[in-house]
């Protein structure tokens, strides 16, 4: 069962939240950046804010298996975000829900990674998202928690259609 006070302390911070922004738009806009650096063939370091984090591929790949791969984070990423707004939707709809477990599968074709068939694409066809909610409120309160947050999820928006990409290019000599 979760901590009653951290679901008010979420539901709170929701309601407060909501209602600043509604007041100020602006409150709610920005640009996040985080940084990754390659320190060793495929070893990435990550920093955004005060988080520092490490992707790498595994030895068998040519890496040197310090950490996951960005696929895992890919997946990570999205589950944590539908995990967290069922969570959030829950606590702001007063609908109890007493555990959320979230599942993405990626099936994935590596000749297109590694350039083996031009015809595969890199990157993974689908993702399936299972979810697992524990919860005595009825069914079809749930469903609705579930159908809100997913309508208003960040990162299921943006994997579930394109997105603009762009990228400048800035080429230096080494230093002497």
């Amino acid at each position: 069962m979760r901590d009653p006070e951290a679901v008010e302390r979420l539901k709170t911070a929701m309601d407060r939240n909501v209602k600043a922004i509604g007041l100020r738009p602006s409150m709610g806009q920005g640009t996040a950046v985080t940084k990754v650096r390659v320190r060793d063939a495929c070893t990435i370091d990550i920093e955004d804010g005060g988080w520092k984090l490490i992707a790498d591929e595994s030895v068998k790949d040519g890496g040197n298996g310090e950490g996951p791969d960005p696929g895992v984070y890919g997946r990570a990423a999205l589950g944590a975000c539908l995990a967290m707004g069922y969570a959030m939707w829950s606590a702001k709809m007063g609908v109890a829900i007493d555990g959320i477990e979230v599942d993405v599968a990626a099936g994935y074709d590596a000749r297109g990674m590694f350039g083996v068939d031009d015809n595969v694409p890199p990157g993974w066809p689908g993702v399936r998202c299972t979810v697992r909610i524990e919860s005595s409120a009825p069914e079809p309160d749930i469903q609705r928690v579930v159908e809100y947050a997913d309508a208003h999820s960040p990162l299921l928006y943006d994997f579930s259609q394109p997105l603009s990409v762009t990228r400048e290019l800035h080429i230096t000599a080494p230093a002497t």
